[in-house]
Order: C-alpha cells, then structure tokens, then sequence
C-alpha cells in the first residue's frame, strides 16, 4: 500500500491507508537523485554497486521537513549540498547499509543525524592519502616513526600495525649454519578512541657483526596499548634464535645447525593472535640454519647444507590498498656455510648467506620482515615496523 502523501483537502482514507500512514513510503533509486519535494517524509533508498550521489537544493522542502536516506547497495552514497546547506556531525558518505534522517531547519539549511552505532572518528597525524577499498573511501594515516594519532572527532579508527623485523644470526665456526631473523607481528583492529593515541613504530634489529651471536630482536609498535611484537633474531650463539618481545605476537628466529636445537617459538600472543616459530637448524655437522617466522608461515627447517626459507609474511593490499600484493612481516632465510642460503619469505625479508657469504637485509621500508642469517660473516638487518590508521570519509 502507498501511503497516501501529501495529503489534500477533502480527500478520503480507506482504512488500509490510514494505517499505511506509519509506514513511510519508499522511493527507490538505483542511479544519483536530487531530492524533490516528493521525497518529504518518504526513505529514500539508494540501490547501486557504484558510486551514487544525493544532492540537496535550496526551496524544495520547508522547516521542519525531513528526508530518511539509506544506502542498500555497494557503492558508496554521498549526501551533497547542492545550493542548499548541509552540515552533520558524522559523514555525508554512506557505505552499504548506512543511512539517517535529513531535517530541514530552513528551506535552504538541512542537518543530517546518522543512524545506528558509533561510526567512524577523524584524526591527523603521520603521512595522509584518500583511498578505496571496496568502494568505500577512507582516509589513510602511515606512520613510519613514533608519532601522535591526533583525534579531532570521537569514533572508530581501524589500526593496522607490523612490529620491528630482526636480523639473522652471524655464526663463525666452520661448517655451522645461522638462523634467519623473525618477522614483526602483523595485527588488525578496529579502536574507539576520544582522545589523541600515542604511536610507536617498532625498530629493525641491526645486523650481526659479533661472531657466533643471535641476531638483534626487532622492537614492538603500538597505538597507545594496542601492541604488535618485533620478530626474534635468528640463532647464532648457543640457542634457538633470539628472544622475542612479549608485547605481541613477533615471530621467532630461526635455529642454527649443527647442534640438536629448534627454531625459536614466536612470543606469547595477545588477543588470539598467533605467533609463527622459526625453522629448525642442522642436528650433525655441516649444515645449515633455519628460516625465521613470518607472520602467517613458520620458518622452514634447513635441508642438509640448504638453509631453511623464511616464513611468509602478511599482504596489507586489502587495508592500504596498494594496487598489488604488498607483504609485512616476513621471516629471513636461514645462512649456510658450504651450501645454499634460505630465502626471504617474501621478496620484503632478507635472503641467508650462502657459502659463507654475508646474509641479506630485509628489503622494503617498514615493512616489518626479518634478515638474513651469516655464515662466518654478517647478518642481514630486520627492517622498521610501520602502523597504518585508516577511517571512513
């Protein structure tokens, strides 16, 4: 039943749409519409996979007059002033399933009242860019050094963040492998925040130039106590791989040859998130290291004088959108004396030395990925951790 609007004089209701009258009528739209004085007191609704618009003009609704707005499809709607006024204290753009009411407080001024739960804050701070990700436009914050996430409207902040990646371990006795370094935890998390949050980018760990020495652990990265731990170094002096941090989920380092030992376990996970061990080094002579975790693989175990490979890390391309896949966290691949080096669970981790050559640094700016393990030489370095913080627009 349509309900019967406008109403005019004289006119007479049958008893089925004087009960209409508490439904409000549906205008169904599927392409960009400009409201009309037809649209008063009816919901809008916008059905559409691209991008829609609903522009808002000046004398066609009076004080008073309001417009329900929904948003069904995909594509993301956007409320427009026209020649009229529009002000909100949310957002004029509406993912699927968003929606409010639009009151006119003059015939050329109108308030938008989002509907439904918190939504998203604004806040500044680190390196800006406008991106789209499934049709939904986003502001995205990259901080690649300790910060402040400036907040200047309360809501929901979605936080990517990728802890320090460590360096291999350099290990210089004949015939005996290194293990590759852990990669940076990689956690996901939507926030509310109503204040200004703290941002701490975690630290590579260094190359190791100490003989017979695990590599350096990488640190942690935070927004305010929202924790992603560094990677473990890889093994090189008489355990597993290196210590990681408790502040997250890094991944372990991996072991080195020629003794009975392990890859490192990753750090005590917080909130469900897991941690990846490194590989396994050599349990005789002349072999080789294990691969450091990645964040989504465990290290690879060596192969008699092959090193194991690093593990693989995370692709941040949904949440940055990148344009192509784009890997965090990645583990190191484990070094060999007399064989192969392990590659980098990514082309982003750094490659183990073979033969005795020096381990490779994790390629790739704060992208949070291990190094490679040295074989009677250097290590390769971890790389910086980095957080992302995107919000809807």
């Amino acid at each position: 039943m349509t309900t019967p609007f406008p109403f005019v004089a004289s006119q007479v209701l049958t008893a089925a749409q004087m009960n209409a009258i508490t439904e409000l009528p549906i205008n169904a739209k599927t392409a960009s519409h400009t409201l009309t004085s037809a649209d008063a007191g009816c919901r809008v609704q916008m059905t559409s996979a691209s991008a829609t618009t609903i522009t808002v003009n000046t004398s066609t609704f009076t004080a008073g007059q309001s417009v329900n707005i929904y948003n069904l499809g995909s594509g993301t709607l956007t409320i427009t002033a026209g020649t009229a006024t529009v002000t909100t204290t949310g957002s004029l753009a509406l993912a699927q399933y968003g929606g409010g009411t639009l009151l006119f407080t003059s015939a050329s001024a109108a308030t938008f009242f989002p509907s439904g739960g918190i939504g998203y804050g604004v806040a500044t701070g680190g390196t800006s860019s406008s991106i789209t990700v499934s049709g939904v436009a986003y502001t995205l914050l990259k901080f690649t050094s300790s910060g402040t996430l400036t907040v200047t409207k309360s809501g929901l902040f979605d936080c990517l963040i990728v802890g320090g990646g460590a360096s291999g371990g350099r290990r210089s006795t004949t015939n005996v492998g290194s293990g590759g370094g852990g990669g940076g935890a990689v956690i996901q998390q939507t926030i509310y925040l109503d204040a200004n949050a703290t941002v701490t980018v975690g630290a590579k760990g260094a190359a190791q130039t100490a003989a017979n020495t695990d590599g350096n652990r990488g640190t942690f990265s935070r927004v305010n106590q929202l924790g992603a731990g560094g990677g473990g170094g890889g093994a090189g002096g008489g355990r597993a791989g290196g210590a990681t941090t408790l502040d997250g989920a890094g991944s372990g380092g991996g072991g080195f040859g020629s003794v009975a030992l392990s890859g490192e376990q990753g750090g005590i996970t917080l909130g469900g998130i897991a941690a990846n061990s490194g590989g396994d080094g050599g349990l005789t002579t002349n072999l080789a290291g294990g691969g450091g975790g990645g964040s989504t693989q465990v290290g690879q175990n060596n192969s008699g004088n092959t090193a194991g490979n690093g593990g693989t890390g995370t692709d941040v391309d949904t949440f940055i959108a990148n344009g192509s896949a784009l890997f965090h966290g990645a583990g190191g691949g484990g070094g060999s004396v007399s064989g192969t080096g392990g590659t980098a669970g990514n082309s982003t981790g750094g490659n183990g030395g073979s033969s005795g050559a020096a381990g490779s640094s994790a390629t790739g700016t704060n992208f949070g990925c291990g190094g490679g393990g040295g074989a009677t030489t250097t290590s390769g370095a971890g790389a910086d951790g980095v957080v992302y913080v995107r919000f809807k627009v």
